[in-house]
């Protein structure tokens, strides 16, 4: 429902440098590269492609073949479906794995589906060329990457174990003769621990050249697997800022008003009330004490209704105690009986705390106005996402009629384009007969849009 979130400052994905792991090309350029750990660090990447390659060659091969042959009994049709789709678990393999050269992250480019349920989600995948893109990775890493990686990291060990196995072979056979990677005899222990100098010296040269391969491989990699420059540009990251600079305008704007009207036309109306009632215990003369009781009810009446709007500017109680004391007050208000139910670490920031506030109302007016619910819930929690960034999860659920959308002058739509200010996303399922659920996910982090 909202574009990729716009990157901060100082991300490491808009940062200058090359395109792979700039840890391991720098370490390449030093003296003291083989002594360090990145040596240890490139071969451990490269060997582990080759059992992640196999399983993942003999995972496709599995799915296409008995997916084209069930194909005319329909049960092929869903591990055709599962190749499509074998790409994203193994991306997501991989954007862990490349941590071992970088640690820099690397984003998903996949989007929120655009509504809940499998299909939802289904669709969306499907439609995204991010899907697509790691598919064809998949198969490019199951057919050349890992054999070249298990040939190279293969032939370092092969030669340099038979170089330093030599004496240890020699011994093996009583000491008469030994061949050293089968093309070497050796029949005496001189040129055995010569064979175990040269393959001690060749030990760390190898390390070069498979660090240059780690290297170009993790490049690789971040180049097939990172989401694409354009969601990085730098306009839609000034619009996200500007955005955002709008909404705390605004926000620091409600809160002056509510300050003024509570420090000033509330108190003068509290001051009034008294001056009214203290007037009618005077017990004066009809038509005069009709008149001062009613200016004293219509005073009480106007009372009552700017403590509303105040509470509805910006609610004190969310100032001061925090999202979930707001929203208990809110559904202790609410027509429709409301349980709250939230699990939230500490308090959230302000501009997330707000929105989802407002959010909040606004759903639970829905339940009250248009769904013919007899009870609703109102459901919070912190998650980790995909990119391991922790989200606020809010859920709205009733057992009315069904049929909510973001259309139709609900105020929904407003709802979803205030928090996709905050990088959030509003979904919506209620289908006819119900039951209606209105799921909130907003970043626990929206300042990374501003400068």
């Amino acid at each position: 429902m909202s574009s990729p979130a716009a990157a901060p400052c100082g991300d490491p994905m808009s940062s200058p440098g090359p395109a792979a792991s700039p840890g391991l090309w720098q370490a390449l350029r030093q003296r003291r590269y083989a002594t360090t750990a990145w040596p240890w660090r490139a071969t451990l990447y490269l060997l582990t492609s080759v059992p992640l390659g196999l399983a993942t060659l003999t995972a496709l091969l599995l799915l296409a073949v008995a997916g084209s042959a069930l194909t005319v009994i329909l049960i092929g049709i869903p591990l055709l479906l599962t190749l499509v789709l074998a790409g994203i678990p193994l991306a997501a393999l991989e954007r862990r794995r490349l941590r071992l050269l970088d640690p820099r992250p690397v984003a998903a480019a996949h989007r929120e589906p655009d509504g809940t349920g499998l299909s939802s989600w289904l669709r969306t995948r499907l439609q995204e060329r991010a899907t697509w893109r790691e598919l064809g990775y998949a198969l490019l890493f199951a057919l050349v990457l890992w054999p070249l990686e298990a040939l190279a990291v293969g032939t370092a060990l092969i030669v340099c174990g038979g170089l330093t196995a030599a004496p240890v072979m020699l011994a093996a056979n009583g000491g008469e003769e030994a061949r050293v990677l089968k093309i070497w005899l050796i029949d005496s222990y001189p040129p055995a621990f010569a064979a175990l100098l040269a393959g001690l010296v060749l030990l760390p040269l190898f390390a070069y050249p498979l660090g240059v391969l780690a290297a170009g491989r993790a490049a690789l990699t971040r180049a097939l697997l990172s989401a694409p420059e354009a969601g990085l540009d730098s306009r839609l990251r000034e619009l996200g800022r500007s955005r955002m600079r709008l909404v705390d305008a605004f926000e620091a704007e409600r809160r002056r008003i509510e300050r003024d009207l509570h420090d000033g036309a509330q108190q003068r109306l509290v001051a009034l009330s008294m001056t009214l009632g203290l007037a009618r215990l005077e017990s004066p003369a009809e038509p005069l004490a009709g008149l001062l009781a009613k200016a004293h009810e219509e005073a009480g009446v106007a009372l009552v209704e700017i403590r509303e709007l105040i509470r509805g500017i910006h609610p004190q109680v969310l100032t001061d105690r925090g999202l979930q004391a707001a929203v208990e007050d809110v559904a202790d208000r609410s027509v429709v009986p409301v349980e709250v139910e939230f699990d939230l670490p500490e308090r959230l920031p302000e501009a997330v705390e707000t929105a989802v506030y407002f959010a909040v109302c606004e759903a639970l007016a829905n339940v009250a106005k248009h769904s013919g619910a007899n009870r609703a819930r109102v459901a919070g929690r912190v998650e980790r996402g995909r990119t391991e960034k922790e989200r606020l999860v809010v859920e709205v659920s009733d057992d009315g009629v069904g049929g909510a959308g973001t259309g139709g002058g609900t105020g929904l739509q407003g709802v979803a384009d205030r928090i996709s200010v905050l990088d959030g996303h509003l979904l919506v399922s209620s289908p006819p007969g119900g039951p209606t659920v209105f799921r909130l996910q907003v970043p626990m982090s929206p300042a990374d849009t501003r400068t």
